[in-house]
């Protein structure tokens, strides 16, 4: 597989309000080959104001963490959906909650997947590596409506 430089790969979007999950997910990132750029967003009102702008790229994947200052990830979640431009992004959550209904509204919203957040750091690296193979490696995406997509792009994932 050709190495393509970071800013060639496609780009993942982290909001996470939480430095301590941040870094793990970056360090599991790294331990695993996942080469990628991702922009960290800190809170609901940052991540909807980057994600819509109309000159933001269509990032591969976004990770989306529900419980988020200024606007909560169920509301980010509703608000993306309900735009055309990102209304077709994969939109992961990676949460500590283990609240039913949280994880039933996530999906209502339209998430693509509810992952919560292991505690052991072994055990999250190894869901954030399974991420990483499945989310940037086998998914297909489909093109975003008004922005360019990433599709066939290769991913900074070493398989």
């Amino acid at each position: 597989m050709k190495r393509l430089m970071k800013s060639e790969l496609p780009v993942i979007v982290l909001i996470e309000d939480n430095p301590d999950d941040e870094t793990l997910t970056l360090r599991a990132f790294k331990q695993h080959g996942i080469a990628n750029e991702v922009v960290v967003l800190r809170d609901g009102v940052e991540a909807l104001a980057w994600l819509l702008a109309a000159d933001a790229p269509a990032p591969h994947l976004v990770l989306l963490d529900l419980k988020l200052p200024r606007i909560d990830g169920l509301e980010v979640l509703r608000r993306l959906r309900s735009e055309a431009a990102t209304s077709l992004l994969p939109i992961v959550i990676l949460t500590s909650s283990d609240e039913e209904r949280d994880l039933i509204e996530s999906y209502r919203l339209g998430a693509n997947s509810y992952i919560r957040k292991p505690v052991d750091f072994e055990q999250f690296t190894e869901a954030v590596r399974q991420l990483g193979l499945y989310w940037l490696v086998l998914n297909q995406t489909a093109r975003r409506a008004g922005r360019s997509s990433v599709e066939g792009a290769e991913c900074g994932v070493d398989t």
